[in-house]
């Protein structure tokens, strides 16, 4: 990719909070498209494959239905606490999306939007898996999320 041309990012969230703060802050030379979830992105990212995935971790307000992973697995894994099933796979969607799209054939970097700061044998252990996966937390700054979305395109 020359300097000329814009990095592409796909911003895969249930909401507007990450496109509107990137378009507005971290908009030089980056363009932006945005799924809402996973199964959206997947479509996208077939249509015309992006530099780079940006993902929010928790969706909360996506309808179930379109919610990614087995859900009668998860509900045998909580010992068939529903509630505790559907908990964790909102609050877990983004591993479920970043599987999907791994398994679907994207191979480019992901950026998922959580603070790992305080679960790093996590990260490591995820990164381990999927060399091409970094993070933002949700609290980073314009600087932190556009050196990061630099990087993630770099060393692809």
């Amino acid at each position: 990719m020359t300097s000329a041309q814009p990095i592409r990012v796909l911003v895969v969230e249930d909401g507007d909070e990450y496109l509107t703060n990137l378009t507005t802050f971290v908009s030089q030379g980056i363009v932006y498209r945005q799924a809402r979830s996973g199964g959206e992105a997947r479509a996208m990212i077939a249509e015309q494959t992006p530099d780079v995935v940006y993902l929010d971790m928790r969706f909360d307000r996506t309808p179930v239905e379109e919610l990614l992973g087995d859900f009668v697995a998860l509900t045998s894994r909580f010992n068939g606490d529903i509630a505790r099933a559907r908990s964790f796979q909102q609050d877990n969607q983004g591993l479920f999306i970043l599987r999907a799209l791994r398994d679907g054939g994207y191979v480019g970097p992901v950026i998922l939007s959580y603070d790992f700061s305080v679960e790093e044998r996590r990260f490591r252990t995820l990164s381990r898996r999927d060399p091409g996966l970094y993070y933002c937390s949700d609290y980073a700054d314009a600087g932190q999320i556009r050196a990061t979305i630099q990087r993630a395109v770099q060393e692809r």
